[in-house]
């Protein structure tokens, strides 16, 4: 069953109940550049959840899905980047601790599982920068977006800690969404604290500050005079999309910025239309976009 260019999707918690438009765009989008993503029911939470709490649970969690994609014999191809985050981060620890791996298989064996390590974790975008490529994604490329500037959220777990993903672009000077969002012919748009958080993390203690610190992220996006925001996380787009008009109400402020997921803007490029890549289903209406790009929304 395995092949190149086939993953085991692993979807999370968020995305099934938050960002189905995320999952929409990203399987249409695969679908075209010939990238298999197979589902499997027996998923469960990756265990980031659960870090600070209680590490060894968060590790079983993480090691059950990484044990499931060695069953199948399959990569896992995630949509979420903490997800992405805690089971390459799980992986990695358990590829040099025997003693912790004996101990998780333990517990695995009453599920039927053995986690024995080598299960390939890579985050929906770098599979398409590094395994698709961009001169194969350009190909499909049927829709120029020259005069949309947009600018690039890359969150705080695309590429971090740093140490877990192999040398993968630079966590101080990430490159790899900026090249995917320009191939697309639009312009990549600098902004200030382009590299800060979008406040998430702070949001079930703090909804204030959450939304304080999101609030001075879209400001610097309003003043570089981006057209919307890209991104590649649920949860950060949680924050972005679909609190601004919180942010909005809080602060009495006015940004009506859209939200993209990366997917969901190759897809324009693609020429699929607004349905298929879930646009409509954005908090923040994408209307004056597309009507910027001559489409009907």
């Amino acid at each position: 069953m395995s092949g190149q260019g086939t993953y085991l999707l692993f979807l999370g918690c968020t995305i099934p109940a938050r960002a189905r438009n995320y999952e929409l765009s990203a399987r249409k989008v695969a679908e075209r550049l010939g990238l298999e993503l197979l589902d499997m029911e027996d998923f469960m939470c990756c265990g980031f959840p659960l870090k600070g709490g209680d590490p060894k649970l968060s590790n079983i969690l993480g090691a059950y899905n990484l044990a499931i994609g060695e069953r199948e014999g399959l990569g896992l191809c995630t949509l979420c980047s903490s997800c992405a985050s805690a089971l390459t981060e799980t992986a990695f620890h358990l590829s040099k601790d025997r003693r912790g791996r004996e101990e998780i298989n333990r517990v695995l064996r009453k599920a039927g599982l053995q986690y024995g390590g080598g299960v390939k974790v890579r985050h929906y975008a770098r599979i398409l920068y590094e395994e698709v490529g961009l001169e194969r994604i350009k190909t499909e490329l049927t829709r120029g977006l020259e005069g949309l500037r947009i600018a690039i959220h890359y969150g705080c777990h695309y590429l971090k800690p740093s140490e877990i993903y192999e040398g993968f672009d630079d966590p101080e000077d990430p490159q790899t969404l900026d090249a995917l969002v320009s191939i697309t012919g639009a312009t990549v748009a600098d902004y200030k604290g382009k590299k800060s958080c979008c406040g998430g993390p702070v949001l079930p203690v703090d909804e204030k500050t959450a939304l304080s610190v999101a609030k001075g992220k879209l400001d610097n996006l309003i003043e570089a005079g981006a057209d919307a925001l890209c991104l590649v996380c649920p949860f950060c787009s949680v924050m972005f999309d679909s609190n601004q008009k919180s942010i909005e109400a809080e602060f009495e402020a006015e940004y009506k910025l859209p939200v993209l997921y990366l997917p969901q803007l190759l897809g324009l490029a693609m020429g699929m239309d607004r349905k298929e890549l879930g646009l409509n289903m954005n908090v923040v209406k994408t209307k004056d976009l597309l009507l910027s790009l001559g489409l009907d929304s």
